[in-house]
């Protein structure tokens, strides 16, 4: 009577966690189910983060710069921050917004960056473009005043129908003891990205390509965005 009542009792506790074995089982599955489920539910609200996420706008490359007589152009990787070349013109109007640039050079002496700012919003990138404008105009007079042993001299160029508009500009400037020097700068915008392109050498107004400078201006504004 006590064998079968233990058999029975055995049978009962075997059933028992078979039973409690067979829910774990379907519970782990459950579970497995619904992780599987939120991971397919995640990757796409992943992918249309990613999708979302503004394209930053991209810089020229050495071949769009003014064609060097005898030298090819080399492009430098695009860093964060403002070049040291564009400070003086435009000083404090640069700070504060999240900018990029790239560095081009040739074997001699010339040399060409690209500096590109994004702002919050289309109105506040025509403020910035403006202010811009305004800083390049007033430039050369500022040179002159912060070194007496230099003159400077700037040139209009026009306006260029691209995008937003862009504007280009030439400086020229000249030491007490001979040295010479000449820029071509430009102010374009497309949407809520402002770039800047700059191009230097030794010398004046006449060797400055301002065909071949537009061109690169035009260029650089198309392919922000």
């Amino acid at each position: 009577m006590l064998t079968h009542d233990v058999q029975a009792a055995a049978a009962t506790s075997t059933g028992a966690t078979r039973s409690t074995r067979a829910g774990l089982l379907t519970a782990i599955s459950a579970i497995t189910a619904l992780a599987a489920a939120g991971l397919g539910l995640a990757a796409p609200a992943d992918a249309a983060a990613k999708a979302s996420a503004p394209t930053p706008p991209k810089f020229l490359s050495a071949s769009e710069l003014p064609p060097h007589r005898s030298s090819a152009w080399t492009a430098d990787r695009v860093k964060d921050g403002v070049p040291d070349q564009l400070k003086f013109c435009f000083g404090k109007a640069l700070l504060g917004y999240d900018s990029r640039y790239r560095e081009f050079r040739t074997e001699l002496d010339t040399g060409a960056v690209q500096l590109t700012l994004v702002v919050a919003s289309e109105a506040k990138a025509k403020a910035l473009a403006e202010r811009l404008n305004k800083d390049m105009r007033s430039c050369a007079k500022r040179i002159e005043q912060a070194d007496p042993e230099i003159e400077a001299e700037s040139r209009d160029y026009g306006t260029l129908a691209v995008e937003e508009g862009a504007h280009v500009y030439g400086l020229h400037t000249e030491t007490s003891y001979g040295a010479t020097d000449i820029h071509l700068l430009s102010v374009g915008r497309d949407g809520r990205a402002v770039t800047v392109v700059e191009w230097g050498q030794l010398g004046d107004f006449k060797g400055a390509p301002v065909k071949a400078f537009k061109k690169t201006t035009t260029t650089a504004v198309k392919k922000l965005y």
